[in-house]
């Protein structure tokens, strides 16, 4: 197939089949390649202009009932640090990270059985207070949670559900996500969805997948009709059964980023600084990002979910850290009332 030809159909905004994205997935040639991410940055500059938007991270409880086979804070890893943060210190958190200049508070958990157990009542609250005191649009991921509790959410306050499939490969699933639910997880962001909240999908790659797996997840990830996609390379973890899996390079995460922005150009799609820290900012957002995640506040006591603790206390994972990367770049950080109207008008 003819490579260059694809992208161009892409950025015409034309319906790409799966052998089509498996063919650009597929590609090592460096002039492809930058015309890949040349297109996506155009497409992103037709929706979105200069803009980029910044995220702050609360992973306020380390604590899961999962025992997720690729992750760091699953239930059985004994190397871990487990912390379950007071509503008085995830507020300060969160007041902070507002008044630094990010538009959107990302509250995160495990799949905390205390929560779980106590129907989140103490979490519902939380949220609350946290959208009186910032009055910004609150991201929460508390993992899989009824319907009835989504709709909890939905009324106070949270305009994001966050909650990432990794993979659409059911058999991989089972191996990663153990003893859970392929279409329970999947369930419940379809229903967050329908009733009104903006909902975050994302896929993790170097777990086994195989390129046509990935080609076949962006064409079912359409189908969510989510505000914002995610992709992340995995990191392996010590204490869990795939430390010692070679660690793949990025170049795949950056191909899939810009394939995101060519297939689905409104989208807002993050630059995780959790993977790479600040050193890989700039060949995401060169691939097509829009959003930069995982803003930390130093000496808050907080842990990331691949890299917990790369750049964070020398202050580098900060508004202050990310702003000259994207100045060079020609971006600007939006305002907050820009990404308000983002969120109103999809």
């Amino acid at each position: 197939m003819d490579v260059k030809k694809i992208i161009a159909k892409a950025l015409s905004e034309q319906t790409l089949t799966e052998d089509e994205i498996v063919a650009v997935l597929s590609t090592t040639d460096k002039e492809l390649l930058d015309e890949l991410f040349c297109s996506a940055r155009e497409a992103r500059t037709k929706y979105f202009g200069n803009k980029i938007f910044l995220y702050g991270f609360v992973y306020f409880s380390t604590w899961c009932r999962n025992n997720c086979s690729f992750c760091y804070y699953r239930s059985s890893n004994q190397n871990t640090i487990r912390y379950r943060k007071s509503g008085a210190e995830v507020r300060k958190i969160a007041r902070e990270l507002a008044a630094s200049g990010v538009h959107l508070l990302d509250l995160t958990m495990g799949e905390d059985p205390q929560y779980h157990q106590e129907n989140f009542t103490g979490v519902l609250e939380l949220v609350e207070q946290i959208r009186e005191d910032n009055h910004l649009p609150i991201m929460i991921s508390p993992g899989v949670v009824s319907n009835e509790l989504i709709e909890r959410f939905i009324a106070c306050g949270v305009d994001f559900y966050a909650l990432y499939q990794e993979t659409y490969n059911r058999d991989l699933f089972k191996n990663l996500r153990l003893h859970q639910s392929f279409d329970e997880r999947m369930n419940a962001k379809i229903y967050a969805r329908s009733k009104g909240m903006h909902i975050e999908e994302g896929l993790m790659t170097g777990l086994g997948e195989t390129v046509e797996d990935l080609a076949a997840a962006l064409l079912a990830m359409g189908q969510l009709d989510a505000s914002q996609l995610r992709v992340m390379t995995f990191v392996p973890q010590n204490g869990t059964p795939l430390e010692k899996m070679e660690p793949q390079n990025h170049d795949m995460e950056l191909k899939i980023i810009a394939m995101i922005r060519l297939l689905y150009p409104e989208v807002l799609i993050p630059a995780s600084l959790d993977v790479e820290g600040l050193a890989g900012l700039t060949s995401r957002i060169m691939a097509g990002s829009n959003v930069v995640t995982s803003i930390i506040p130093p000496a808050s006591g907080l842990a990331g979910v691949a890299q917990s603790t790369m750049d964070v206390d020398d202050g580098s994972r900060t508004v202050a850290g990310v702003t000259p990367h994207l100045e060079s770049m020609g971006l600007r950080i939006a305002t907050v009332d820009e990404y308000k109207d983002w969120l109103a008008t999809h």
